[in-house]
């Protein structure tokens, strides 16, 4: 099934090189070692790419399926697996005990319908649009829930301009206290499907946050915070005092309809 709703999006992260650190006056900053976001735009292989067909297939099986079978079968076939979601089945019919759904690149959807109906233990099998195409590029907020409110704010705002020119990002987050709480769901940001950047919405964050906020753009996903205490400004991409304002650029940084570098902005304060 291929793209068919943004002809010029680019399967990548959008490319957040490198660029001079400038310290805003009178607040010293620290200098984070080089981030991936510094290196060569590596592609997201759940995003539309121009000359890229994606597809996926969402399949109904018993207890009798080999996934292991499944996936080969598949990869013979000619297809590139790219992600794999299961999950329990839920609408109580005869022998299904667990949902597939699988994304591939290059492969006709309606290829790969036929391909595994062949397989023992699949019961039904349909093909659908990949998570990617519906839902696009995500941008994750986390923090206190009133700073978290205002960044979704502008962040839904400024993806609506986007969507409407044909891109596809959305706004995920999640409302925590604790530093402890907040570290895990930052390093978990990584694993992530189309995740492209973080911003942090808070009013006090350091140690442990700021250990995971360098260990995350080490894997090449930005951040951006809001103008808080604590240590965190100080190993973010990019700083911002007002809440809306946060949202709004961080959408715009992994926009392909947007102008505008994080690259020149990098480790700027506003």
């Amino acid at each position: 099934m291929a793209d068919d709703y943004s002809p010029p999006v680019s399967g990548g992260r959008k490319e957040q090189g490198g660029g001079r650190r400038e310290e805003a006056r009178g607040s010293p900053r620290e200098s984070p070692s080089e981030s991936p976001a510094d290196r060569a735009d590596l592609p997201d292989l759940q995003l539309p790419e121009r000359g890229t067909a994606l597809g996926a297939i969402s399949i109904r099986a018993s207890a009798k399926l080999d996934l292991a079978k499944l996936i080969t079968t598949l990869r013979d076939a000619g297809a590139e697996i790219v992600a794999i979601n299961t999950f329990p089945a839920t609408r109580g019919e005869p022998d299904v005990v667990r949902v597939f759904d699988i994304e591939t690149r290059n492969f006709d959807s309606a290829d790969a319908v036929k391909v595994v109906l062949g397989v023992r233990g699949v019961v039904k099998a349909e093909a659908r649009k990949t998570l990617g195409q519906i839902f696009g590029k995500r941008v994750i907020v986390i923090g206190g829930g009133a700073q978290v409110a205002q960044v979704n704010l502008g962040a839904v705002t400024e993806a609506d301009r986007h969507n409407l020119r044909g891109e596809r990002i959305s706004v995920d987050t999640i409302a925590l206290v604790g530093e402890k709480q907040i570290a895990d769901a930052v390093r978990a940001v990584a694993d992530l499907p189309r995740a492209h950047i973080l911003v942090l919405a808070g009013s006090l964050m350091g140690g442990e946050i700021t250990k995971a906020v360098r260990e995350l753009r080490a894997v090449g996903i930005p951040v951006i915070a809001l103008n808080m205490a604590g240590s965190v400004p100080d190993a973010a991409d990019l700083v911002v005092s007002d809440a809306v304002q946060a949202g709004t650029m961080a959408v715009m940084a992994i926009a392909d309809t947007a102008r505008f570098s994080l690259q020149r902005q990098r480790g700027r304060r506003y």
